[in-house]
């Protein structure tokens, strides 16, 4: 196996890295405490790049590969996590899904200005009462000819204020169950569709999220993704990739979390010398270095699965349940490692561990992806 990056896999991560040292540390703890979307910074991510990295240039896209996605991911979540999942939602769920599945008219209308970063897309699958259980759409689509019309509400949508591109999972044939569910692109501005209250959140704070509802939405029937029927295995199947991307998120966060335990292990001194040369801190900055490692190396094995045509189910859950747990592992140790100093705002790690929360739960919850890992071992 080749464990070197290439050169341009190297100027993407240092790209990603000067953006979030030069421009999103600045005001991540103001954007954190106010709740505070982080515009500027997201147009400046268009400007990079860095919103359509994995769609062919045809259609305005960076036309990079999985491992350079997953190494700017990495870098910009060690800073920020919340522009981190704005970028992970745009390129995973919503690029990804209209890139590859999309019809050419869709991809000409609405993967463009995505990938270029125009807009930005949000995906709605979650509902009140169907999270971990999405074959349980009680949101439908109901087929009126020339169009469908979408009744219902969807829960905890990252991007549902800043976005104007949705992609919509609805049931159109309850009587088929999880085979009767519809994938839509959905254009924010039509008629009917009213956002609730953001979401006062534990951690990714300005990260905008929000209830989104439907009233007798009127969907033009080409707005439909696939064939009739085709929207559950489309969701798996996007949420597949898209699990790669809160991995690397995960990763990020785990990893900012550990450079800064270290540089204060280094400074802060107790009984005569730094605490990095007490074998209690040492060994916890050990662990933390190879638990990161592990996540590094499952993170690089499902993108290169993914880059590779190769099946990804098992690779990027096991990438994202690791990643995820890892991190708030790690994150706790480094509030640890900080001591009081841990616990106030200042010294970022704080919040890097309410950040880190978040990555065990959505996406898939680190026990569904241990149902999809188990499920693939025993099926044969």
């Amino acid at each position: 196996m080749d464990f070197e990056f290439t050169e341009e896999q190297l100027m993407i991560q240092q790209a990603a890295k000067d953006f979030a040292q030069r421009e999103l540390l600045q005001d991540v703890q103001e954007r954190d405490a106010n709740a505070e979307f982080p515009t500027q910074h997201v147009k400046k991510l268009a400007e990079l790049g860095f919103l359509g990295m994995m769609v062919s240039p045809e259609y305005d896209g960076g036309g990079m590969d999985s491992i350079s996605y997953i190494l700017a991911v990495e870098e910009i979540a060690k800073i920020d996590a919340s522009v981190a999942v704005i970028m992970s939602v745009n390129n995973s769920l919503v690029c990804y899904g209209l890139n590859r599945f999309g019809n050419e008219e869709q991809k000409q209308k609405y993967l463009k200005p995505l990938a270029h970063g125009e807009v930005l897309g949000a995906f709605l699958l979650s509902e009140p009462e169907a999270g971990s259980d999405a074959t349980h759409q009680h949101t439908t689509a109901e087929d009126k000819g020339v169009f469908y019309l979408l009744n219902g509400t969807k829960n905890w949508i990252t991007n549902a204020n800043s976005a104007s591109i949705y992609i919509v999972i609805a049931q159109t044939h309850p009587e088929k169950h999880h085979h009767g569910i519809n994938a839509f692109i959905v254009e924010k501005n039509t008629p009917g569709i009213l956002l609730g209250p953001h979401e006062n959140k534990m951690g990714m704070c300005s990260s905008d999220t929000h209830s989104v509802m439907f009233t007798d939405v009127k969907v033009p029937k080409e707005n439909r993704i696939g064939e009739d029927g085709f929207g559950f295995k489309f969701a798996m199947m996007v949420l597949e990739v898209g699990r790669i991307g809160i991995a690397s998120q995960a990763l990020g966060i785990a990893s900012g979390a550990f450079e800064r335990a270290t540089a204060y292990a280094k400074e802060r001194k107790t009984f005569g010398t730094e605490i990095a040369n007490h074998q209690a801190i040492a060994f916890k900055l050990s662990d933390m270095a190879v638990k990161i490692e592990n996540a590094r190396n499952l993170c690089l094995k499902a993108a290169w699965l993914k880059d590779n045509n190769k099946p990804i189910t098992v690779a990027s859950a096991m990438a994202k349940q690791y990643a995820a747990d890892m991190a708030m592992e790690v994150t706790t140790e480094a509030v640890q490692i900080h001591g009081g100093y841990g616990y106030v705002k200042e010294y970022h790690v704080e919040r890097l561990m309410r950040e880190a929360k978040l990555t065990q739960i959505y996406e898939g919850t680190s026990e569904v992806q241990k149902i999809i890992i188990s499920r693939n071992l025993l099926k044969n």
